[in-house]
């Protein structure tokens, strides 16, 4: 495994490797990695020559700077989840000896030598539920992921399904910018409780991780309750179920079209249908995000 700070240093690798013919794989992250991000690696590792993972804490991303400055931090513990991860899933592998594996932990400096004043704005699906909680929050993420898919200039790029909006919107701008890069969804990883694998969690209390399962568990209920209830009716126990719970409270809950990501009204207004939901949990409070699927085409 190779660690680069300086993107020029990383392009001239991949220069070398792109001449040899090898399929580049990449996984963009903000590090604290977790189970989640070693199933993107996993999976990029098999199907791509090289695999590049991108480290950085994207500023322009963040709407509240203390959610920056508490955003956990551990460049040596991914760099060991990225190599034990890298390790075992090439031991069996027939072209191991092809296989390799790149880290790119810039500064916010060399990602951004001066100032990124690019918009980007796809609605109707960077506009609702995280975009008009988080304002600015797309446009921060198609900055910095369309410069890692210029630098990096990768075949694939693997996204996991827990930040379900973020794909859409990713998506939206590759078509916009007329990137060569298929975007592959990768399923959510959830821990034995159900909750979803995410950096956030490393901030969670005890007490707090111990009531944080309830969010999917009132998704799964939702799920067959929908069975029986409307739309309105589902969207409302589902609510009243997580903030009955002392230290939940639900930012939103979204039913909508699983393409267009409008809200539903009647479960006959699409053949897919996902429910989206953003729950802060604790004193502090952390900000955890998830969804369900009602209805797949």
């Amino acid at each position: 495994m190779k660690v680069f700070e300086k993107i020029a240093d990383l392009q001239n690798a991949l220069f070398d490797d792109r001449k040899q013919g090898k399929s580049v794989g990449f996984v963009p992250t903000m590090g604290a990695l977790h189970e989640g991000h070693a199933s993107l690696v996993r999976r990029s590792v098999k199907e791509n020559d090289v695999t590049v993972v991108s480290i950085f804490v994207n500023p322009t991303q963040f709407n509240d700077k203390n959610d920056l400055k508490n955003y956990p931090r551990d460049l040596k513990a991914d760099c060991k989840l990225l190599e034990e991860t890298f390790d075992a899933e090439i031991v069996n592998c027939k072209s191991a000896n092809s296989k390799s594996i790149y880290v790119l932990a810039p500064s916010v400096e060399e990602m951004y030598p001066t100032p990124d004043t690019r918009q980007f704005e796809y609605p109707p699906i960077s506009t609702v539920m995280e975009g008009a909680h988080r304002p600015g929050h797309f446009n921060g993420v198609c900055q910095v992921v369309s410069r890692l898919f210029y630098i990096v200039h990768p075949d694939r790029s693997y996204f996991g399904e827990k930040d379900w909006q973020q794909i859409a919107v990713v998506k939206a701008m590759v078509r916009h910018l007329g990137l060569d890069v298929q975007i592959v969804e990768c399923p959510i990883v959830r821990d034995a409780d159900g909750l979803a694998r995410s950096s956030r969690n490393t901030l969670l209390a005890p007490d707090e991780r111990a009531i944080a399962p309830r969010i999917y568990q009132a998704l799964k209920d939702g799920v067959v309750y929908a069975k029986t209830h409307t739309v309105q009716e589902t969207h409302d126990k589902v609510v009243a179920d997580i903030d009955a719970t002392e230290g939940l409270r639900t930012e939103y809950f979204a039913i909508v079209d699983g393409n267009t990501l409008q809200d539903i009204t009647s479960w006959d207004d699409s053949p897919y249908v996902v429910g989206c939901i953003t729950v802060y949990c604790g004193k502090t409070p952390i900000r955890l995000i998830d969804h369900i699927k009602f209805k797949e085409n």
